[in-house]
């Protein structure tokens, strides 16, 4: 019995932290913070060194609950990407999120290496782990500010950062790997770095195909449709993982296919995976929070903030201002593009990997990543909006976006009916109360006319009877 009301207990305790988590999202929206940081805060005041008191260190538990996460995140991201924004900012966005990564990484290191007494190879996983973007965070502060960026820029950012977590993912766990085995060339990691995006790229492109297929052929019960296409992506993951290649690249593309073809009951996939992703995201940030130990936090508190002014100051800027110059963007889209860097919980995700190999100095690299989200996350996060009104690349939007209700229509997979709800103040009504006035004017102009011309004819009817 004992063990019965142990597991009644975990339960409780972990959906009080769901929900703890959920409300608190209200707080967030309501100041504008980003929501990672208050379930990261969430996390850690739950945890052992917090007023909660919960003893929590299951690296692999984290890790397998971030994957999936993860894997959802980046299936969602795709889905929700149109293949006109991807290819209109193809080049810019590929750029940043490959080479853009890797130079981000490669200038983190030498500071790293400076202040943390590493080897160059652990400098750049400490790069490595903190050199992506988060996109959850990115357009959270974004859409809840009301900017309205330039359609360049905002593409740019969402399909970068969006794009930009595989090649992140791939690049750590090579490096981790790196460091456990030894013995590895450069030249090896290079034909491995190939060899995954190739071969992740094939699973994707077919496993997006096949979820098409079977979505539009097959007639399943009514409901089941979302859940297929989830847990079609997370097996699109793994048979990518399975094979040594990025599951995150393959599902991501596998996305980017689902959403860019007709399919059956596309709204509620949509809504289906909304809810799914921010149930993983608030499981997966409130577990990074629980393996947080606040007094390695204090220890490593100073070089962790070298760290991270000199990625938000020094390393973001110079890459994404090397990587876009190319494709000729005005320096203010640069340097806000530079600046919209905010890391997330990839950051701290991928800084658990060393944990669960059970590297060296792993709890060092995990707390300089938490550190540099921590930071990353108070001080960009909210600056977005000044520095967006400062840099002329957005306008506050004064009127809130329209809600969109979208109803499925069964057996059509090219059309859709969307209805908005108009509110009294709408642009909308404006304009059919100035067309039906402009009819009513028409009209009375026309009666007008047509009594005058009556009035003519009756004149016309009488001098013929004056005549006769």
């Amino acid at each position: 019995m004992a063990a019965l009301d142990t597991v009644s207990i975990g339960i409780l305790l972990g959906a009080m932290l769901v929900l703890a988590g959920i409300m608190s999202s209200l707080i967030a929206m309501r100041f504008g913070a980003p929501l990672l940081l208050v379930f990261l805060v969430v996390g850690m005041l739950a945890g052992e060194a917090g007023p909660g008191g919960i003893k929590f260190d299951d690296v692999y538990v984290t890790y397998v609950v971030g994957s999936i996460a993860l894997a959802l995140i980046l299936f969602d991201g795709g889905l929700r990407t149109r293949f006109a924004t991807f290819r209109s900012v193809l080049g810019p966005a590929a750029t940043l999120a490959t080479v853009g990564v890797l130079l981000t990484a490669a200038l983190t290191a030498p500071v790293a290496r400076l202040v943390l007494g590493l080897t160059w190879t652990e400098a750049l996983l400490v790069g490595a782990v903190v050199a992506s973007t988060d996109a959850a965070a990115v357009f959270f502060l974004i859409h809840s500010r009301g900017l309205r960026l330039r359609p360049r820029v905002g593409a740019t950012l969402e399909v970068e950062s969006a794009s930009n977590d595989p090649f992140a993912v791939l690049l750590t766990v090579l490096l981790v790997e790196f460091l456990a085995i030894g013995d590895r060339s450069w030249q090896h990691v290079a034909v491995v770095l190939v060899e995954q995006t190739v071969i992740g790229s094939i699973v994707g492109i077919v496993g997006g195909r096949v979820i098409v297929l079977v979505l539009n052929r097959l007639a399943l019960p009514q409901g089941l449709h979302a859940p297929f296409v989830a847990m079609s992506a997370l097996v699109t993951f793994s048979v990518a993982a399975a094979l040594h290649a990025s599951g995150f690249l393959a599902v991501y593309l596998a996305g980017l296919i689902v959403g860019n073809r007709p399919t059956r009951a596309h709204n509620t996939v949509i809504v289906f995976l909304d809810a799914v992703t921010w149930l993983a995201q608030i499981v997966m940030f409130v577990l990074l929070g629980l393996l947080v130990w606040p007094q390695r936090l204090f220890d490593s508190a100073l070089p962790a903030l070298g760290i991270a002014a000199t990625l938000m100051l020094i390393a973001r800027p110079a890459a994404v201002f090397l990587c876009l110059l190319p494709f000729r963007f005005a320096w203010r889209e640069t340097a806000f593009i530079s600046w919209v860097g905010l890391r997330g919980a990839v950051g701290i995700f991928l800084a658990s990997i060393p944990l669960l190999i059970g590297l060296s100095r792993a709890h060092l690299y995990f707390d300089i990543a938490f550190v540099v989200v921590l930071t990353s996350l108070l001080i960009q996060g909210w600056t977005i909006p000044f520095a967006a009104r400062r840099l002329h690349i957005a306008l506050p939007r004064h009127d809130p976006l329209p809600r969109r209700v979208e109803l499925d229509l069964p057996g059509q997979l090219e059309q859709e009916i969307v209805g908005y709800p108009v509110s009294a103040h709408s642009p909308y009504l404006k304009r059919t109360h100035a067309g039906r006035a402009r009819g009513e004017n028409l009209k009375s102009r026309g009666s007008r006319s047509g009594a005058a011309g009556r009035l003519r004819l009756s004149a016309g009817a009488a001098g013929k009877s004056a005549g006769a």
